[in-house]
């Protein structure tokens, strides 16, 4: 699975304007809303909320891995944002997230939704990868980068 083929450039977002945990996850879904239009906006960020609520998804070294399994979406949906400045999503080592990807699926698509999980999760750890999503000027350029390290993996 390549995470290209799900996200398109339109469905990033490379100066995210929420400054709190809440704003980041309506912001992110509004994203998605670009890909799928006749969708429960309130529905899908019910559903990443209770799922924040069980554990937070900042997973540390500046990302955010917001997801959540919900009928309101008929596909898996992909949303990148960013936020140079750093947002206070309770991440496990107490930083703050600049690097999010927001996973959306359908309850009884499991398989999609956590190889896509594990595939975004493999990609981020490395470090010059962090640096290129965080040095990039634009969505563009952060599609290409993306793409260029799915390549290589």
């Amino acid at each position: 699975m390549k995470i290209t083929e799900i996200m398109s450039e339109d469905l990033i977002e490379p100066s995210l304007k929420a400054t709190t945990k809440d704003e980041v996850i309506e912001e992110l879904v509004d994203l998605a809303l670009k890909k799928q239009k006749n969708i429960d906006k309130s529905a899908i960020i019910a559903a990443v909320k209770q799922r924040e609520e069980l554990m937070s998804t900042g997973i540390g070294n500046d990302i955010g891995l917001p997801h959540a399994k919900t009928n309101a979406v008929p596909d898996l949906i992909i949303a990148f944002g960013r936020s140079l400045k750093g947002i206070d999503f309770g991440a496990l080592d107490g930083r703050p997230v600049k690097i999010f990807y927001l996973l959306l699926a359908p309850e009884d698509q499991s398989g999609p939704h956590v190889k896509a999980l594990a595939h975004i999760s493999r990609l981020l750890k490395h470090a010059y990868f962090r640096d290129a999503l965080l040095s990039a000027k634009n969505a563009k350029e952060i599609y290409e980068i993306i793409k260029e390290e799915e390549k290589q993996k």
